[in-house]
C-alpha cells in the first residue's frame, strides 16, 4: 500500500540525505513526495513534459517534505507538486489568514523571497484535512457539518492518529473552533486501515484527506467544514526560478492542466491506483492526458 500524505509528512524530521546525482541539465528534473497522489501528479506533469517536446528526468517517490524541497533548493530537481497549506504550516511556518488566494499569493511571493523558486497555477482541488462518514451514519445522526459532529460527538467514535489528537488543526483546533468535540470513544487508526475500520463499524467517522479516493470508492460523506478552520491544500508544481527562465513554456504546459484537477477528479485518479484496479501511476496519468487531449500537436 502506497503511504498517504500524512505519513509522508511524518517524514519531515527524517533527516534523510539524497544520493549524488549527474545534472542531465539538457532534461527537466522532475520530482515528486512518497504517497499515492504526489507520484500521480509528479507522474502527470513529466508525461506533459515529455509530450509538449521536452526531455524529462524522473525523480519520483523522493520522501517527504523536507526531501523535496532540499532537492529543489540544490537544483537535484527543477519542480515538483506541493500543496498550500503544506507550504504554509510546514516550510514557511506561517499561520494561516485570509482566504485562498491570498494565501497563495502570500506563498508565492515568500518562496521568490526565500528560495529563488516559484508557484504556477494552482487546481482548484482541495486535499486539506476533514472528517468523513458512511452515509448510513450520517443520515443516521443527521451528521452534514463539522458543527453537526461536534455537538454529536458524545454519541459516535472516532477513528484517527496520534498526530491529529495533539495537531493545531487537528482535533485540539477543533475544539478550540468549534468547542465540543469530546467524542464518546477515540480510536488509533493506521492510515491504510481507517476505512475499513469505518465500514467494518469499529469507529464512526474517522480523520480523512479531501482527494482520498476511498470518498469516491466507498461513496463517504465528507463533513463540510463551516468554520473554516482547516487551510486549504491545493496542488500547483512548485519550479525553481533559474529553470523556469531557461523554459518558460513549461508554465503554459503545466497551467493547462490545473483547472481539470478537481477534488472529485483526484478522488477518482487516486482510487484507479489504491483501489480494486491497482494502476500504476504512470498509466493513469497518461489516460489522463490522452482524454483531455493535453498532447500539443
Amino acid at each position: 500500500m502506497r503511504p498517504t500524505r500524512a505519513r509522508a509528512l511524518g517524514l519531515l524530521a527524517a533527516g534523510l540525505a539524497l544520493p549524488a546525482c549527474s545534472t542531465h541539465r539538457d532534461a527537466v528534473a522532475i520530482g515528486s513526495k512518497n504517497f499515492t497522489e504526489a507520484l500521480l501528479l509528479g507522474e502527470l506533469y513529466a508525461q506533459l513534459i515529455e509530450d509538449n517536446g521536452h526531455p524529462v528526468r524522473r525523480r519520483l517517490d523522493l520522501g517527504g517534505t523536507d526531501i523535496a524541497m532540499a532537492a529543489l533548493e540544490r537544483g537535484e530537481i527543477d519542480l515538483y507538486p506541493e500543496y498550500t497549506g503544506t507550504a504554509l504550516l510546514v516550510v514557511l511556518k506561517l499561520t494561516p489568514q485570509g482566504d485562498a488566494v491570498q494565501q497563495f499569493e502570500l506563498i508565492k511571493s515568500e518562496y521568490e523571497r526565500r528560495f529563488a523558486c516559484t508557484w504556477l497555477d494552482p487546481a482548484p482541488m482541495n486535499n486539506t484535512q476533514a472528517l468523513a462518514t458512511t452515509r448510513a451514519l450520517a443520515a443516521r445522526y443527521g451528521l452534514r457539518t463539522l458543527s453537526d459532529v461536534a455537538l454529536k460527538a458524545p454519541q459516535l467514535r472516532l477513528g484517527a492518529v496520534p498526530e491529529f489528537l495533539k495537531r493545531s488543526d487537528g482535533l485540539p483546533g477543533l475544539q478550540r473552533a468549534y468547542g465540543g468535540f469530546n467524542f464518546k470513544e477515540t480510536r488509533l487508526v493506521d492510515f491504510g486501515l481507517k476505512y475499513q475500520a469505518l465500514l467494518d463499524g469499529d469507529v464512526d467517522i474517522v480523520v480523512a484527506f479531501g482527494t482520498d479516493g476511498a470518498i469516491v470508492a466507498d461513496d463517504l460523506v465528507v463533513m463540510q467544514d463551516d468554520k473554516h478552520l482547516f487551510p486549504t491544500y491545493q496542488v500547483a508544481p512548485v519550479i525553481r526560478l533559474d529553470a523556469l527562465k531557461a523554459r518558460p513554456e513549461l508554465a503554459q504546459i503545466l497551467n493547462r492542466a490545473a483547472p481539470l484537477l478537481t477534488d472529485q477528479t483526484m478522488r477518482t485518479l487516486n482510487n484507479e491506483i489504491d483501489g480494486p484496479l491497482k494502476r500504476e501511476p504512470a498509466d493513469v496519468a497518461g489516460d489522463f492526458i490522452k482524454a483531455h487531449d493535453l498532447i500539443s500537436d
